[in-house]
């Protein structure tokens, strides 16, 4: 018999009662059942002495069921007794805050417009015009700095420069590429398959799919093509 079961029978054999007459239940002290620090919804009599639980009440409160037959009652358990909830502890400082990871993932995600903007603009052929490039990379600079002020861990301050460094290679490559349109370069314009052959671009994806996946576990580590 498992630790959870003789845990029960222990507690049982101070006496489960089916059944406790009105009369007797008016005139008897009822006391609170507490198990393992959780206060369960099943009322504990006191008569002559001795302690008695309603059955009935003591499985909803545990979370498990009891099931009345002809000649026998069968109480159901989890295996697992539900215990108080744990108390507030300061946060991890291994682990990232909420506030670094929501800004995180919502500059991860601008920086991925950004790429697929530039994207369509090489294999489109369309004309680089107006100043949408650097709107993007303003937009990302300034989530960036709302990163570093929202820092408050360990962790958060070692994921910043992997940030700051996927940051850094798509604005340069970025800065590349559209000078590579405007100059009408061959390998711009006419090679098809230019984005599939771009080694930068594609360290830039596995970097960027690398720290998506690390921000939202919320777990602090490396990979080599963020650097």
């Amino acid at each position: 018999m498992n630790q959870s079961g003789k845990y029960f029978l222990s507690l049982l054999s101070l006496g489960l009662i089916l059944f406790v007459s009105e009369t007797v239940a008016q005139d008897t002290p009822i006391r609170t059942l507490i198990v393992n620090g959780k206060t369960v919804d099943a009322g504990v009599l006191v008569v002559e002495g001795r302690s008695y639980v309603d059955i009935e009440g003591l499985a909803k409160g545990m979370g498990g069921s009891v099931t009345f037959e002809a000649d026998q009652i069968s109480l159901t358990i989890p295996g697992q007794l539900p215990s108080a909830a744990p108390q507030t502890t300061p946060q991890n400082q291994e682990g990232m805050s909420k506030d670094l990871q929501k800004i995180a993932v919502f500059t991860l995600a601008e920086m991925r417009e950004w790429r697929g903007a530039i994207g369509t603009v090489v294999t489109s052929g369309m004309p680089v015009v107006g100043t949408w490039s650097q709107d993007y990379h303003d937009r990302v600079e300034a989530d960036l700095m709302q990163a570093t002020l929202a820092a408050s861990t360990d962790s958060d301050r070692q994921a910043l420069p992997l940030l700051q460094q996927e940051f850094a290679l798509l604005t340069e490559w970025a800065d590349t590429v559209l000078e590579e349109r405007k100059a009408l370069n061959a390998a711009r314009t006419i090679d098809p398959n230019s984005l599939q052959n771009d080694q930068s671009l594609a360290r830039i994806s596995k970097c960027g799919q690398f720290l998506s996946a690390m921000i939202v576990s919320g777990t602090f580590s490396d990979d080599s093509s963020c650097h």
